[in-house]
């Protein structure tokens, strides 16, 4: 088939590259000309493990193209994805602009029938909205193109994105029209061989509205398995033990029930965000999401309350080596990301800081304030032990597998008298920990 993918951020990237690698023809468009050119030479926007060699591969077989130009996209597709951002407003809604743009823009060029999918995570009654004003533009244009509009929100993992787009434990597709929904069999058919069922079939508001509950449910788990480690801290209970004595029940399992300094990136604090708005619009209290929210802000603090309480208030003769600045391994994604919230505190509290990531280095170079790394408050290390050098403690914050296990006792050579380990992630034993001569905290251990 021939698909069109609009925005080429990490869901249109990753979705478009995809589907050009199961053999089907697929341009890809955006407005940056910069981000195209780039892409064009086999430079990403994004970090996504494999991604650039795919991309490669399936641009030099011409199944996969990149555009600045939609009306030149759509001479010859079948399918158009909406993957463009919906970034939230200051009320915490999704802002819709740039999906609306993309429809409007369809409408002015749409010439034959087409099924027209929303990728991008969207609030529920959107489709309906992007179906009215493809259909203004024909009206306008005086055109009578038949055409259909799908919800098929993308359920996909920063760092193993490819893996779950190829091998997905399900499809959701809300669609109204039988037409619609047979094309999206067919383009799907190569990733539902080995069970059918995977391919969800719903109501298009019933698909919107899900992609939120799932974000929403993932994140209230992480939510409330940290409020219980905040709450074991309090009562002399290793959170570790509690954990894995629940986890082992089948009715709730392990995923997501790991404790740590609170979750980031461009999910879940925005769609739980938006999904809490959507209440608002229906003069309903989302109690239970309100506290998801609150707990999570409150984490993001953890680290730093247990910093405070060990050195006091004031910092300014203190050097902290910080392990970690994308939101989660697997990508050099900062966006929310715990990390962030505990460089501003330990900075305004008159901390030094020299910081190291395995893959989001120029992100964080590029995103934080730039007089933290004028005035030298701030420092980005080449290496993991290098964020140790003269160093009071360190603190973890995003869990990549080099600092799983570390050379504790090149760790204690470099740092500082009495060494001491502000572990955000659980990483480390703290009867080990104890042993090797280090000051230990983790998270309700």
């Amino acid at each position: 088939m021939n698909l069109t993918v609009v925005g080429t951020g990490y869901v249109g990237l990753v979705t478009g590259t995809c589907f050009a690698e199961m053999g089907h023809k697929v341009t890809c468009v955006d407005v940056d000309s910069r981000k195209i050119e780039n892409l064009k030479n086999g430079i990403l926007p994004i970090y996504e493990p494999g991604l650039d060699a795919m991309v490669a591969n399936n641009a030099g077989e011409k199944r996969l193209d990149f555009t600045t130009s939609l009306s030149e996209a759509m001479q010859d597709s079948d399918i158009y994805f909406i993957a463009v951002g919906t970034p939230p407003g200051e009320d915490g809604s999704a802002d819709l602009q740039y999906v609306l743009a993309v429809a409007r823009e369809i409408g002015r060029h749409l010439d034959r029938y087409a099924v027209v999918v929303d990728k991008s995570t969207v609030p529920v009654g959107t489709a309906d909205r992007v179906r009215e004003v493809i259909q203004e533009e024909l009206d306008r244009r005086g055109m009578g193109v038949e055409f259909d509009v799908v919800s098929n929100p993308e359920f996909l993992k920063e760092g193993a994105a490819i893996n779950d787009f190829m091998k997905p434990d399900r499809i959701v597709v809300g669609a109204e029209s039988e037409r619609a929904i047979d094309a999206m069999r067919e383009l799907y058919a190569d990733f539902t061989r080995r069970s059918h069922e995977r391919l969800l079939v719903m109501g298009v508001r019933d698909a919107e509205m899900t992609k939120y509950v799932a974000n929403a449910m993932l994140a209230t788990k992480i939510s409330f398995m940290n409020e219980v480690a905040n709450l074991c801290d309090r009562m002399n209970v290793d959170v570790e033990n509690v954990r894995v004595g629940i986890g082992s029940d089948s009715r709730i399992g392990y995923s997501f029930i790991y404790p740590g300094c609170g979750y980031g990136g461009s999910c879940f604090p925005k769609d739980v965000k938006a999904l809490i708005r959507m209440s608002a619009d229906y003069d309903f209290q989302p109690r239970l999401l309100e506290a998801v929210e609150g707990r999570n802000d409150e984490q993001k603090g953890y680290l730093f309350g247990k910093i405070t309480a060990h050195y006091g208030p004031q910092l300014s003769d203190r050097t902290f080596g910080v392990w970690g600045l994308a939101f989660k391994p697997g990508t050099d994604d900062m966006r929310e990301a715990p990390s962030t919230v505990l460089l501003r505190q330990l900075i305004d509290a008159g901390a030094r800081v020299r910081a190291y990531d395995p893959v989001a280095m120029e992100v964080a170079r590029d995103e934080l304030p730039g007089e933290w790394f004028e005035d030298g408050r701030l420092t980005l290390v080449n290496h993991q032990y290098d964020a140790l050098e003269d160093a009071d403690a360190l603190a973890l914050v995003t869990e990549w597998k080099p600092f799983r296990h570390p050379d504790f006792d090149a760790m204690r050579r470099l740092m500082r008298p009495d060494p001491t380990i502000f572990d955000g992630r659980n990483q480390y034993p703290p009867e080990s920990m104890a042993a090797g001569g280090f000051v230990y905290y983790g998270v309700g251990r």
